[in-house]
């Protein structure tokens, strides 16, 4: 994953946790989404070659996407429960 794909991840999943506050998503939606968003945030602040992005970075990247996938699923049932 480019460094690009990382940064554009990062501020994902960061948005979809104030998203996630302000609807009052279930708690381990929203700990998920701030271990995900938290974990992306400080191993940015890390050289990418560094040995513990390296060997944090494919579980990390799988779980973001995890949650921001638990997300989108939750949001859109959330919407169309309120929209019914």
């Amino acid at each position: 994953m480019s460094n690009l794909d990382l940064s554009h991840l990062r501020r994902e999943a960061r948005t979809a946790l104030e998203l996630a506050i302000v609807a009052l998503a279930p708690d381990a939606l929203l700990e998920a989404l701030a271990t995900s968003a938290g974990m992306l945030e400080a191993v940015s602040e890390l050289p990418a070659d560094s040995a513990p992005v390296v060997a944090l970075m494919p579980r990390l990247i799988e779980r973001a996407k995890r949650a921001l996938s638990q997300w989108s699923a939750w949001h859109a049932e959330h919407v169309a429960r309120h929209k019914a």
